[in-house]
């Protein structure tokens, strides 16, 4: 009997010790970025000019919440390098702003809870605005919040490591709803 309660105990703890597990790893995945004292983050944007390369991300499905796209400024000394399988994002070269605006508009508003788009610039403090992020944001009633996503950005040497996962709040959603409809 001592040997069921045992096993019992341990997998009431094993999802507390898996998800410490996998908090580990994404620390030390990213233990090398942004360690140089330098500062990204987004803001409103002012003109957008210049030639970019436009990452589309997610969008794996019609109603897929993991979409947003970014700008990156062709020409400057850094690229944006995405924390995904390639499979996950596509990317398109030497569009136009406008061009590259109008096609991730396009992208992430194909959902049919979108509601509105925002465009970020994305700043690095030593070398100004290096891209733009276009978010989608949804209707609140469908989600329980507009902005579905968490995206951080890193620095390692010339690139902008970008991670973008769901809001834990949403994946909780997602999941329980996967769950239901099997």
């Amino acid at each position: 009997m001592r040997h069921y309660v045992k096993a019992l105990d341990f997998l009431k703890y094993s999802g507390r010790i898996l998800y410490i597990l996998l908090v580990m790893v994404y620390m030390t995945a990213f233990a090398g970025c942004a360690t140089s004292g330098t500062r990204i983050h987004t803001e409103p944007p002012g003109e957008i000019a210049g030639v970019f390369t436009l990452i589309l991300y997610g969008g794996n499905y019609l109603d897929d919440p993991e979409t947003v796209a970014f700008l990156d400024r062709e020409g400057d000394a850094y690229t944006f390098d995405i924390f995904a399988p390639d499979f996950n994002y596509r990317t398109i070269k030497g569009l136009s702003a406008a061009e590259g605006l109008k096609k991730a508009e396009v992208f992430v508003s194909r959902s049919s809870s979108f509601h509105q788009l925002r465009l970020s610039s994305i700043v690095l403090d030593k070398a100004g605005n290096i891209g733009y992020e276009v978010r989608p944001l949804y209707l609140p009633l469908t989600y329980g919040t507009d902005d579905l996503l968490d995206i951080s950005y890193g620095e390692k040497g010339n690139k902008v490591v970008v991670n973008i996962r769901l809001k834990p709040s949403v994946e909780n959603l997602k999941s329980r709803h996967e769950t239901d409809t099997r």
